[in-house]
């Protein structure tokens, strides 16, 4: 059968960083970097300590063993043996003690200065089902459209956990469905064992530490994402190759003919244009095809997207420009949050529209577009100002995180002071030591730009700062200096 939708996996490896690209007919939608130094938390087991109750937050501090302590809410303290959408009564204070030694999962990745975002509903995943050992749920995935279906397997998954066998609950993934009772047997089998063996390891440590860590990226991959739309997974690691070749063997059968060791002279990230993609993806502007667009301004406070028409003139009329061009942009905004995994608030500023059709239509396109992701999302309705304010959920830092640091000349701000402010900074700093020491000469050190301004332009003015201070000053160049820094010293 002919996907409608061609999906590619590029699996690129070195010793210590493995990068994921997902394609979609033939362009990059979202890119995964795990790095041995650096290895993503969700998922992680860890035997955690808690060191701070704080009931005004309704939350706990609990030192796991890492440089931050991790956030527990009391919604994720309370074990909801009903369903999952049942909310907590209870004080956090009546349920932990400063002290108490607790099993906790990683659900959000430290991010900027917060630690991890920990809960104590344990969540164990395979390749069809995932495993609730401290719940009684049994849930079917809202995907799988078949009511008929829908009933088998939760059918098959009551029987065998009413069984003395089974215990926990189950939640049966998208990829099950079509799956035959063995595999889904076979499947809680294993998580059951995986969670005995969890608690064993849990019962032999002391103190804080790491109890179960998840798969590394390149299984994940085998393991979570829709294996049926995957029309091929190409690896450039032979040793990896094997490793996911033997890995979908036994979760994913269907997967291992799809695995191709790539072999290829170009670097495979060169294939459709990765690398090219992914410094794009680093980059505030973003082009559209029409000839408008995107500026994308993220902070550690939220994301904010501009709509531009730029060189686009349409054929008919502002109004129609303007439409077109957010319909554009539309589609561009959700392969650009998937891209560069952006998360938290995001202010979408669309280009002022008067026809509410209009409106509409890029409103319900936009929601379209985001049906794609994988990572839920939500989306308000489109102000008179042509905002749309919406929250995608984060669980990992963004590209530009994972990627970059702080400028060391702009710390971040993305602007540095102009020469003029910092020759200004300069006489204040030289008038404060003339007053302060007792000296008949300063020495002023700076980068290349400054001494040169102060030289040039600004020779009158040091003259007269001399006559002022009755003292004698001298510049010097410091290539290490960045523009910003400087010293004033006294000779």
């Amino acid at each position: 059968m002919q996907l409608a939708t061609e999906e590619k996996v590029l699996v690129n490896v070195t010793p210590r960083e493995t990068r994921v690209a997902w394609i979609e007919n033939g362009v990059l939608q979202e890119v995964w970097v795990e790095r041995a130094s650096k290895r993503g938390l969700v998922g992680n087991l860890y035997r955690g300590r808690v060191a701070r109750v704080l009931p005004g937050m309704q939350a706990a501090f609990v030192n796991i063993g890492l440089d931050k302590a991790a956030f527990l809410h009391v919604s994720d303290v309370c074990i909801k043996p009903v369903g999952a959408g049942e909310d907590c009564s209870e004080e956090i204070a009546k349920l932990l003690h400063d002290g108490q030694e607790i099993l906790v999962q990683v659900i959000k990745d430290p991010l900027g200065s917060k630690g991890a975002r920990v809960t104590m509903n344990i969540t164990l995943p395979s390749h069809l089902l995932v495993h609730l050992p401290r719940e009684k749920t049994i849930g079917v995935s809202q995907r799988i459209e078949s009511s008929a279906e829908r009933d088998r397997l939760r059918s098959i998954i009551e029987q065998w956990t009413a069984s003395a066998e089974m215990g926990g609950g189950f939640i049966v993934r998208t990829v099950a469905e079509g799956a035959d009772e063995q595999e889904l047997i076979d499947d809680m089998r294993f998580l059951q064992k995986l969670w005995h063996s969890i608690e064993e390891e849990k019962r032999k440590l002391r103190g804080p530490a790491l109890v179960h860590e998840d798969q590394p990226l390149y299984l994940r991959v085998i393991r979570d994402v829709p294996h049926e739309r995957i029309e091929s997974v190409r690896v450039d690691s032979r040793e990896t190759f094997l490793r996911m070749q033997q890995f979908a063997a036994d979760y994913v059968p269907d997967l291992v003919a799809r695995i191709e060791h790539y072999q290829g002279e170009r670097p495979i990230f060169d294939l459709y244009s990765v690398e090219d993609e992914i410094q794009k993806a680093l980059e505030p502007k973003v082009p559209l095809k029409s000839g408008g667009y995107l500026i994308i301004d993220q902070t550690e406070a939220m994301t904010t997207i501009d709509v531009n028409t730029g060189a686009f003139v349409g054929s008919r009329n502002l109004e129609e420009t303007i439409f077109r061009t957010n319909l554009e942009a539309s589609q561009a905004i959700a392969r650009q949050l998937r891209l560069r995994n952006l998360g938290g608030i995001i202010i979408l500023d669309f280009i002022d529209m008067v026809v509410e059709s209009h409106k509409e239509q890029v409103l319900h396109a936009l929601e379209r577009a985001l049906a794609k992701d994988r990572t839920k999302s939500t989306v308000s309705q489109l102000t008179s100002l042509g905002l749309v304010e919406m929250t995608r959920k984060r669980t990992r830092e963004s590209l530009v995180n994972t990627l970059c640091e702080p400028c060391p000349v702009c710390q971040g701000r993305a602007v540095i002071k102009s020469l003029e402010t910092l020759t200004y900074d300069i006489f204040r700093e030289i008038t404060r030591m003339a007053r302060q020491f007792d000296t008949t000469r300063l020495l002023v050190i700076a980068h290349e730009r400054v001494v040169t301004r102060m030289m040039e332009e600004e020779s009158s003015s040091i003259a007269e700062l001399e006559s002022f201070i009755g003292k004698s000053l001298s510049f010097q160049v410091d290539m290490q200096y960045s523009p910003e820094q400087f010293d004033v010293v006294m000779l």
